[in-house]
């Protein structure tokens, strides 16, 4: 892909009457290359959207974390060497350097020496999900996240509003992209979720009722935080803010240099990009290995996605943003940023309102069309 000044001086070229070969002779590129760049549109902004590489050392980090803190709790000191050559064993053909600066990055001899192990899960697979909501009141919009406990796979949505019903649908779209229902979902003080705390006796809450009758329907129990202990949900916490600063302040500023204002219906396109390619294939910090990797193995334990819910109360219907393009499996421009035909400023009249027709949308769940 072209850089942006060299994209300038196709089009400077261009208007100065010079023939598409003669700028691919000056610019050292094909002909081909200089047709492609001079169809874009002027204010054309190239954006590369880079797949995670996964380097040699990455499937061996868990038993290289291992061999540190089984050296550490038997007060051995393990040279590297030692680590090259067990992995060896194992399959590596990196080089002894590249090892070296991998457990830098990685900080894992530091990490061996703390009181808590390197690799952490606290939950065993399909256990639990953790939700939460994330605001960003400068576009009017919160996103609905959800992180499983064992695998710390994500799922977001970006909504209008933070209600029972937008809830509701929310967590249908989060089973349909998991590929099932976890055993339990961890809540702060959401007054969607609990609407008093102790009501009945300690530790037994009162919760909403259309949400409770929600999760029997779907088959998992309600579990909240204790008051002023966000920390419980930790996994989802530490996600939100990697969403804010690796992925949401990023696209503000991309749409902005393209004179496009961040919408409920370019945020949704990007956020499951991102999630596919970049935020579910990175080595998770905490447990050294691939959110999408360790998912495989909580689906096999995880409950059937359940049929859409209707609710208690002809009020109940559950309202989602309509997902129009291109499920994440089967995306044919990666690199592109998500731009409607029409000026996305108007889409706000046209997005779907709750209806009374479920629609099935296969991978990501229901859509309500009015």
């Amino acid at each position: 892909m072209l850089k942006k000044g060299e994209i300038k001086m196709i089009k400077k070229f261009l208007a100065e009457g010079l023939s598409k070969s003669a700028i691919a002779r000056k610019l050292g590129i094909s002909r081909d290359t200089v047709r492609r760049y001079a169809n874009l549109p002027d204010d054309y902004v190239p954006h590369i959207n880079r797949t995670p590489v996964i380097n040699s050392v990455d499937p061996y980090l868990p038993h290289i974390a291992k061999m540190l803190e089984m050296a550490e709790q038997t007060k051995s000191e393990i040279p590297l060497t030692v680590i090259y050559e067990e992995i060896k064993k194992l399959g590596y053909e990196g080089s002894l350097r590249w090892l070296q600066q991998i457990i830098g990055r990685y900080e894992l001899r530091a990490r061996a020496k703390s009181d808590e192990p390197i690799i952490r899960f606290e939950t065993k697979p399909a256990q639990q999900m953790q939700v939460d909501w994330v605001e960003f009141p400068k576009d009017n919009l919160s996103a609905f996240v959800a992180t499983m406990g064992y695998s710390r796979a994500s799922y977001v949505e970006y909504v209008k509003n933070e209600k029972i019903e937008t809830l509701i649908g929310a967590h249908m779209n989060a089973f349909a992209y998991f590929g099932g229902v976890p055993r339990e979902c961890l809540y702060d003080n959401m007054r969607t979720v609990i609407v008093g705390r102790n009501h009945y006796g300690r530790g037994k809450h009162k919760f909403n009722p259309l949400f409770e009758d929600f999760s029997k329907h779907c088959g998992f129990s309600i579990k909240v935080c204790k008051p002023y202990r966000a920390k419980t949900k930790g996994k989802v916490e530490r996600f939100n803010h990697y969403l804010r600063y690796n992925f949401h302040n990023g696209l503000r500023v991309r749409l902005g240099m393209k004179n496009y204002a961040l919408t409920l219906e370019n945020a949704n396109a990007e956020v499951l990009k991102w999630l596919d390619i970049t935020a579910n294939r990175r080595i998770h910090q905490t447990t050294l290995q691939i959110p999408f990797e360790l998912l495989a193995q909580e689906q096999l334990q995880l409950q059937p996605v359940p049929k859409a819910y209707q609710g208690i109360h002809p009020k109940a219907l559950i309202e989602s943003v309509a997902k129009k393009y291109t499920p994440s499996n089967s995306y044919k421009e990666i690199d592109k940023l998500y731009i409607p035909n029409r000026d996305i400023q108007c889409y706000d009249d046209f997005i779907p309102v709750i209806a009374n027709v479920i629609l099935p949308t296969g991978l990501y769940g229901s859509v309500l069309w009015s």
